[in-house]
């Protein structure tokens, strides 16, 4: 009796690229899981006090309303 075949690749290119073969797809935001917990922390805060120019802007004219509120010191 002769020997089966094993294997063959046979036709395997054709089907693939019938539809193409494309590139897997890239998430916006991937996945945090299984991240450094220490980086997963400190990104926390980076992205907390993350502020852009508008709102400096904001937070800095209500510490001067703040501040305008309280009596000028005395100069001795």
């Amino acid at each position: 009796m002769a020997k089966s075949k094993n294997h063959t690749n046979h036709n395997q290119n054709k089907k693939a690229h019938r539809n193409g073969i494309k590139r897997p797809k890239q998430l916006k935001h991937p996945s945090l899981k299984g991240v450094d917990p220490k980086f997963l922390r400190n990104m926390k805060f980076a992205k907390k006090h993350n502020v852009n120019h508008n709102q400096q802007k904001r937070r800095a004219a209500k510490n001067v309303a703040k501040y305008e509120s309280l009596p000028k010191p005395v100069k001795l």
